[in-house]
């Protein structure tokens, strides 16, 4: 018979109990619930609400329990209503009475508001390390190219020359904004300890919340107890951080899609982290990237999953939010497996310097810095942008480039060139005359880079 069953006079529907248990999922957070029954117990004893006798035997009891599951000497019961239930259940069969007053002074609703929070705070600092990884693997690979022009697109159509460094680069701008992010979600998630909220009105008990909340490592305890046991501003936030981190996973994979494909041919997979076809046996698929595209969708279900499941639910606690463990587990445990993929991936891909540099130099991703030529000649720029794009109409109509023009063809269009056209436009001097701040020349890039992992030390504490 369940633990609370005193009010009823017959067992629950079999069904019912299936489809009420949460022991399925829930069960990965025991070592989160064992920590904050050992602190509470603690904080009973110490203001006098139980015996310190009882005490010490509820947190040897637990440690065992702990120890147990942990070996694999103990396993879940499939029949447990969820984990509270089975670890007290399992205490009080170890330990006897002393176990049934473990639960004094709080609820499940507390109580799994607090496991909650205490597993996803364990979660992030486990995603930024990840995240920390992939950094120093962009950083790394960022350093190997600063000099490796290739195109930089717009619409999809080759635009303006950059370097391999500078657009891995812009991915780290990503990935640290999202470390950063996660960082403010912990620190919010710390300063709110739900333990003591009791099922909605805390308790008549003289407890000491602040006391369990430092031993907690939180940073304060929530302020309203109706707040607290029916606050999930955590899961969602944590959930929108982890949606963004699949956005940039997702588009850098299809980008990675696009270069490892005949068409582009700038980047070449490890086999150790590519597919091949059962039927077309030339195929070296980029499936690693498929898979995390796809899978972006998944955690953005989940983040709606949180969503939609919150916005109708009056204070308290209601059962609607049993809900949330599976939707944020799913998106902790996918952006881990994605990120951990994906970095080693990054790693050992094979960077095609020669189709990237044969590339930029079709497609007039120069014409700009042609008509900026004739702007520092003193010709207004709507007047060099017009000479330019007849000069590449006119490439275009003789199957020949820019850089292939002779000077007497260049002067037919405007007088004011002259031989330093021909550096003007060359690829090289393209990239590196961007010395805007932020601009893909090679020394700004090493800047971009040192920058990036002081960045990533302040982050990691590091």
């Amino acid at each position: 018979m369940a633990l609370w069953a005193g009010r009823f006079s017959k067992e629950v529907d079999a069904k019912v109990n299936d489809f009420n248990s949460s022991i399925s999922f829930d069960c990965r957070m025991y070592a989160q619930d064992i920590k904050g029954s050992c602190a509470h117990a603690a904080m009973l004893a110490r203001q006098g609400i139980i015996a310190a006798e009882d005490a010490e035997k509820i947190i040897e009891g637990l440690g065992g329990i702990l120890d147990d599951l942990e070996s694999g000497a103990l396993a879940f019961d499939p029949n447990a209503e969820d984990i509270h239930m089975f670890v007290e259940a399992e205490l009080t069969a170890r330990i006897g009475d002393a176990g049934k007053r473990l639960h004094t002074a709080r609820s499940r609703n507390d109580q799994v508001a607090l496991d909650l929070r205490l597993t996803l705070h364990e979660n992030i600092g486990e995603i930024k390390a990840l995240l920390a990884e992939l950094v120093e693997a962009l950083c790394g690979k960022a350093e190997e190219h600063t000099e490796t022009v290739m195109p930089g697109y717009t619409h999809m159509q080759r635009a303006q020359p950059v370097t391999l460094a500078h657009h891995l680069m812009a991915y780290v701008q990503m990935f640290l904004r999202d470390m950063d992010r996660l960082a403010d979600t912990d620190r919010r998630l710390l300063s709110s300890m739900p333990l003591g909220c009791g099922a909605l009105a805390g308790t008549t008990y003289p407890i000491d919340r602040q006391a369990v909340a430092k031993e907690l490592g939180f940073t304060g305890v929530s302020q309203n107890s109706l707040d607290g046991v029916s606050d999930r501003d955590y899961a969602v936030e944590l959930a929108n951080a982890l949606s963004l981190i699949m956005m940039h996973l997702s588009r850098f994979s299809e980008e990675i899609i696009l270069w490892c494909s005949w068409e582009f041919k700038f980047i070449e997979l490890d086999d150790a982290f590519a597919t091949g076809s059962s039927i077309m046996p030339q195929k070296k698929n980029p499936d690693i990237t498929e898979l995390i595209r796809g899978k972006a969708g998944r955690v953005y279900g989940d983040l709606t999953t949180l969503l939609v499941m919150m916005k109708g639910i009056p204070l308290a606690y209601n059962k609607d939010m049993q809900e949330d463990k599976e939707a944020i587990f799913d998106a902790v445990d996918t952006v881990k497996l994605c990120v951990s993929t994906f970095t080693p991936m990054l790693r050992t891909m094979r960077v095609l310097k020669d189709n990237m540099r044969a590339a930029a130099a079709k497609g007039f991703i120069n014409a700009t810095d042609c008509a900026d030529y004739l702007t520092k000649k003193g010709l207004p720029f709507r007047d060099a942008y017009k000479v330019t794009g007849q000069l590449v109409a006119f490439c275009i109509a003789e199957g020949t480039t820019l850089e292939e023009l002779s000077l007497e063809q260049f002067c037919k269009f405007h007088p004011l060139f002259d031989e330093g056209v021909y550096h003007a436009i060359s690829l090289e001097a393209c990239v590196k005359e961007r010395r805007s701040e932020g601009g893909p020349a090679p020394e700004l890039v090493k800047g971009q880079i040192a920058r990036a992992r002081e960045a990533l030390a302040a982050l990691t504490g590091c």
